[in-house]
Parts: structure tokens; C-alpha cells; sequence
């Protein structure tokens, strides 16, 4: 079973999210979707998988978002789908691909929800925060 992250190595989340599928053994298909955009077909594709709209897959922030008057209701998902494409920094990151289904992945935790397989050990993110106990399973912060 393949699992593939579109992945920015210069993005905390995304690199926590690409150790927590390392943590449950498993390498990954990474793709750095900067340097290898996906096309409108995939954008395409990956939205419909994850049941969300185009715009909610947008990213705001560090992007060319409100320089193209992106948060006017007026544009159509085809329409934004085409932004991402021609600017793959407007898609949120990171996203994953597994069996057991498709998901953007913020907060990184939430890649734990499709991943196959346990984690077999200790996880805490880059700021601290711990996310899987020393026997593999999930921490749940209050």
C-alpha cells in the first residue's frame, strides 16, 4: 500500500505530518508539490476525494491569496482550481493519500485518522507538543 504526501519541506505541519506516517513504519511517496505541481486533473481528483471544495483547500497565508482578490465569492472551484494550478503555493498543505482515504492534514495529527497502520513508537511535534505515547497510541490534549 502506497501513501503519498504532497509535502513543503519549509512547512512545520507538513514535516510533522511526513514523520507521522515515518512513526507508523511506513516510508511514503513524497512529492514536493512546488517543484512537481500537480495538474488540474489531480487537483481535481484530490479534492473530490477529500469532499471538500476547491476553495477550502486555498491557502492564504505567505501566498498571492488576497493580491488576486481571492476571497470574492465571484470565483467558481474550476476557476480557483486553475489559480492553484497556475500558483501551486495557493494549496494548502499538507495533503495525504491512503487506502483508507484522502485528507489535508492540519493540525498533522489528523493524518493519524488515515493512516493503516499503528504507530510503533513516541511522537512529539517540532514545538513540543506530544502526540503519540511511548506504547504507540494517540495523546488526547484537553
Amino acid at each position: 500500500m502506497t501513501i503519498t504526501i504532497y509535502h513543503n519541506p519549509d512547512c512545520g505541519t507538513s514535516r510533522n505530518t511526513l514523520a507521522l506516517i515515518r512513526n507508523s513504519g511506513t516510508e511514503p511517496e513524497v512529492i514536493e508539490y512546488l517543484k512537481q505541481p500537480p495538474g488540474k486533473e489531480k487537483l481535481q481528483a484530490l479534492i473530490a476525494a477529500m469532499g471538500i471544495t476547491a476553495r477550502e483547500l486555498l491557502r492564504k497565508k505567505g501566498t498571492p491569496y488576497e493580491e488576486l482578490g481571492l476571497d470574492d465569492g465571484k470565483w467558481t472551484d474550476d476557476e480557483l482550481i486553475n489559480f492553484m494550478v497556475a500558483h501551486p503555493v495557493l494549496m494548502n498543505r499538507p495533503v495525504v493519500v491512503t487506502a483508507m482515504g484522502t485528507k489535508l492534514c492540519r493540525p498533522s495529527e489528523a493524518v493519524l485518522d488515515i493512516l493503516p497502520t499503528p504507530q510503533i513508537g513516541e511522537f512529539t511535534k517540532e514545538d513540543g507538543e506530544k502526540v503519540i505515547d511511548a506504547e504507540g497510541n494517540r495523546v488526547h490534549h484537553k
